[in-house]
C-alpha cells in the first residue's frame, strides 16, 4: 500500500493515532500529528511512498504537536518530540512541515550508526554513485535536484549512508530541500516538478521540498558503488569546471562533515578511506544547470565505458 491509496479521512485518522508508518529506504518513520501543514505536506510529497503495517516496528517515532499552554491558540507553535524527548525549540506552526523534514533528518543522523553518515547528497547513474559534499549555500541541493530530473537516480539529498566497508551507499530517498533562489531555479529547470508549499521566514530563509521521481522510489532497495566524490560550488554565470583534487584532502573534509565519523573511531576512518579509495575526487564549479548535467553525464559515460573495457 502507498500513501496515495489512503482517503483524506484515513490519512488524518492514522496520523492522529500515530498509525502512519512511512517506509523510506531502510527506515520506517512513525508519524503522529493533527496539524494541517503536516497532513498536506505528506499528501503532496509522500503520495508514492510505501506504508508499513501500523502495528509494525518503526525505526523512528515522531510526534508533531501544537505548542504548549497559550501557544496552542496564540502565536501558535509546533513542537517535535521523539520517545518523549524534545530536541528542538518550538517553531511557528506555519513552519511545521519543514520542521518535520528536519526532525526526520535529525533522527537518522543521531541514531543510524550502522552506517558512516556523511552530510552530503548522493545521486547514481549506471550503478555508480556521486557523493556531493558542500556547505550550505554552495548549490548542492540545486545541483542534486537538477540531476535527478535528467536521468540520475536520487539516493539522498542530505545524508549519505555509507556501508562500514566503504563499498556501498544505501538509498535514504526523501524529498529534496530547496531554499531561497534555488526554488525559482529548479522551478524553471523542471517545470513539472511538484513542490510543497513554500515556508517563509525560517532560519534558512524561504524553504520548500521537491517531490522525488517515482523511479527513485521503485529502486530504494538498490545500493550503489561509490565512484566520485564531488565538492560543488555555484558561481553565477561561470562555466562548468571540474578539477581533480587530492584524495587526502577529500578525506579530511568529508570527515569533518560527517555525523558520526568520530563516534565510529577506527571503523569510521576505515570506511571513509575505503570509499575515497574507490572514488575520483573533484572540485566542481558551475553557473548553469544544463552545463553541470552535461559534465556529470560525461563522467557517467566514461565510467560505463571503462567498466565494459575491464
Amino acid at each position: 500500500m502507498i500513501l496515495a491509496s489512503l482517503t483524506d479521512a484515513s490519512l488524518r485518522r492514522r496520523l492522529a493515532e500515530g498509525e502512519l508508518v512511512i517506509r523510506a529506504g531502510p527506515f520506517g518513520y512513525r508519524i503522529k500529528s493533527t496539524l494541517p501543514p503536516i497532513v498536506d505536506g505528506l499528501r503532496v510529497l509522500y503520495a508514492d511512498y510505501p506504508l508499513d503495517d501500523p502495528a509494525s516496528f518503526a525505526d523512528f517515532s515522531l510526534v508533531m504537536e501544537p505548542g504548549a499552554g497559550i501557544h496552542r491558540w496564540w502565536h501558535r507553535q509546533v513542537r517535535f518530540s521523539t520517545d518523549g524527548f524534545y530536541p528542538f525549540e518550538p517553531l511557528p506552526q506555519s513552519h511545521a512541515y519543514p520542521q518535520l523534514e528536519w526532525a526526520m533528518n535529525w533522527c537518522v543522523s543521531t541514531r543510524a550508526h550502522q552506517y558512516l553518515m556523511l552530510h552530503a547528497a548522493v545521486v547514481e547513474r549506471n550503478g555508480f554513485a556521486a557523493v556531493l559534499a558542500a556547505p550550505p549555500g554552495s548549490g548542492k541541493s540545486t545541483l542534486c535536484a537538477g540531476l535527478v530530473h535528467r536521468g540520475w537516480r536520487l539516493l539522498s539529498d542530505e545524508i549519505a549512508l555509507v556501508s562500514l566497508d566503504g563499498a556501498a551507499i544505501t538509498p535514504a530517498v526523501r524529498p529534496i530541500s530547496l531554499k531561497n533562489k534555488s526554488i525559482e531555479v529548479i522551478g524553471a529547470f523542471v517545470p513539472d516538478a511538484v513542490f510543497s508549499r513554500t515556508t517563509h521566514g525560517t532560519t534558512k530563509g524561504s524553504v520548500t521540498h521537491m517531490k522525488v521521481p517515482v523511479a527513485a522510489l521503485d529502486r530504494m532497495g538498490e545500493t550503489a558503488v561509490p565512484r566520485w566524490v564531488i565538492f560543488p560550488k555555484y558561481v553565477a554565470d561561470a562555466p562548468a569546471e571540474l578539477v581533480q583534487r587530492p584524495r587526502g584532502h577529500s578525506v579530511l573534509e568529508l570527515g569533518s562533515n560527517s555525523f558520526n565519523y568520530t563516534l565510529l573511531g577506527l571503523t569510521g576512518f576505515e570506511a571513509l578511506t575505503a570509499m575515497i579509495g574507490m572514488s575520483d575526487c573533484y572540485q566542481f564549479s558551475y553557473g548553469r544547470l544544463d552545463d553541470a548535467v552535461a559534465v556529470f553525464d560525461r563522467l557517467a559515460d566514461a565510467a560505463l565505458t571503462q567498466r565494459r573495457d575491464d
